[in-house]
């Protein structure tokens, strides 16, 4: 029982362990901070009042340009003829 090399194997055994453990800890801080942090950008996303008059012409064009363009792909995925 007196054999350095189990001593040393022992410690150095719990030393990897510890640093497992604090390393599984430290991840799961980070995780925690950015879910909170994601929950304050919604909160405060929610707090912005909206755009009175809804969105600018020019993005409402370029909504029906990407409806159309989307119109155009199902339809040739279809195999349909313009």
């Amino acid at each position: 029982m007196t054999d350095p090399i189990l001593w040393m194997t022992i410690s150095g055994a719990g030393l990897v362990g510890l640093c497992v453990v604090a390393w599984a800890a430290l991840s799961g801080w980070r995780g925690w901070l950015e879910l909170e942090r994601m929950k304050l950008d919604r909160r405060a996303a929610a707090a912005m009042p909206e755009p009175a008059g809804g969105p600018s012409p020019a993005a409402r064009i370029e909504l029906a340009d990407l409806k159309e363009r989307i119109r155009k792909l199902e339809a040739i995925a279809a195999g349909v003829d313009l």
